[in-house]
């Protein structure tokens, strides 16, 4: 089967579908809708999939381009033939696939679409609204993504969620991590320095537990539009020496940084299922999230993590205060952690059910 696999750049979630496709039967095209300001991975795409050059995936995607990108979308599809499309963000992506006309679709939520741009204006509704009242199938990583693309139009019947999932041999607790319990504790982010992402709750709440406790530092890891505001709020609370900040870090060298940690936060304001809250849990490191939905279907309460309350820097400071006050239960919750990851976040288990989604459109299957 010929398959489109469109999506917005080329980043480790886009890596990790194509790895995967290109160990099929199936002819993938892989087209990025832009090029943007940061590179977001660093491996090369698998060798078995087709890139495909057109009017896109050379800068940022601007808006005013997007008849161009239509007209030239158009023209991928009389050469290519495909079979299927699968194609998301939906405001994007899975946008031009709709206007282009082909069918049939398999729109794929990254969640920000749903649970943040479609928040944007009315007109980011209505494009929303368009696209899912005319997919043929779709999918996302969580039951909250999937619940308002049926609010905004997509068919209850033709959509399936599955958590995207990690490498749970690659992220995988290391033997000695719990074998020395010392003062020193560690914390953990690895979200994006956006609005979104709430990053800018993280170093106020880490403000207030640095002046109380002198032993816990941060290790801070990405970055993003908020840098600056970010590195103030820890220099105006004197704390900037207790920050560790080594920028982009490799896929292959992110496990390493995981299981520094003794506690990894997620203060997003917006998720799906977050591939590095799954990422977390497969390294056995307790988890204390925001309090939003999609990381409610992951983390629970005292058995695997904490929640603290969404966009509350107070809040999230106390539930720190509270893990470290409590650390000899921290291996327990690791592993707790881990088994939450085997169970739900394997990778290779939860692919296949895209595959099933994707025996729904193969030629070769029908009559």
């Amino acid at each position: 089967m010929k398959v489109i696999y469109f999506s917005l750049d080329y980043s480790p979630h886009d890596h990790r579908f194509l790895a995967s496709l290109a160990e099929t039967e199936h002819e993938v095209f892989y087209v990025r809708l832009q090029r943007g300001a940061r590179q977001v991975e660093d491996r090369p795409v698998p060798a078995k999939i087709q890139q495909v050059l057109w009017a896109g995936g050379q800068s940022e995607f601007r808006w005013r381009d997007l008849p161009r990108l239509t007209f030239d979308f158009r023209r991928l599809i009389r050469e290519i033939k495909p079979d299927l499309i699968h194609a998301g963000p939906i405001q994007t992506c899975a946008f031009i696939a709709t206007l282009s006309g082909f069918r049939p679709l398999l729109t794929m939520s990254w969640g920000f679409d749903l649970m943040d741009d479609v928040h944007k204006g009315k007109w980011m509704e209505r494009i929303t609204n368009y696209v899912l009242r005319r997919s043929t199938y779709f999918t996302s990583d969580a039951q909250v993504t999937r619940d308002k693309a049926v609010k905004y139009g997509m068919n209850p019947d033709r959509t399936v969620v599955f958590p995207w999932g990690v490498d749970l041999q690659h992220f995988a607790p290391a033997t000695d991590h719990w074998s020395l319990i010392t003062d020193h504790f560690t914390l953990f982010c690895n979200r994006s320095w956006e609005s979104r992402y709430g990053v800018d709750v993280l170093a106020k709440a880490f403000v207030k537990v640095a002046q109380q406790n002198p032993n816990v530092d941060l290790l801070l890891i990405g970055g993003g539009s908020q840098g600056q505001a970010i590195r103030q709020i820890l220099h105006r609370g004197g704390v900037l020496d207790r920050v560790t900040m080594p920028g982009q870090i490799t896929q292959k060298d992110l496990p390493r940084f995981y299981n520094m940690a003794d506690l990894y936060i997620s203060p997003s304001h917006v998720d799906g299922s977050s591939v590095s809250l799954m990422e977390a849990l497969a390294c056995g490191i307790p988890c204390l999230v925001s309090d939003i939905p999609a990381n409610k279907e992951w983390v629970e309460e005292g058995v695997n993590g904490w929640l603290f309350r969404d966009g509350d820097a107070d809040a999230l400071a106390a539930k720190i205060l509270a893990a470290i006050a409590q650390r000899e239960k921290l291996p327990a919750l690791g592993e707790s952690a881990r088994r939450s990851a085997e169970m739900r976040a394997d990778w290779k288990k939860n692919f296949q059910t895209l595959m099933d989604v994707y025996q729904h459109f193969d030629p070769s299957l029908r009559g």
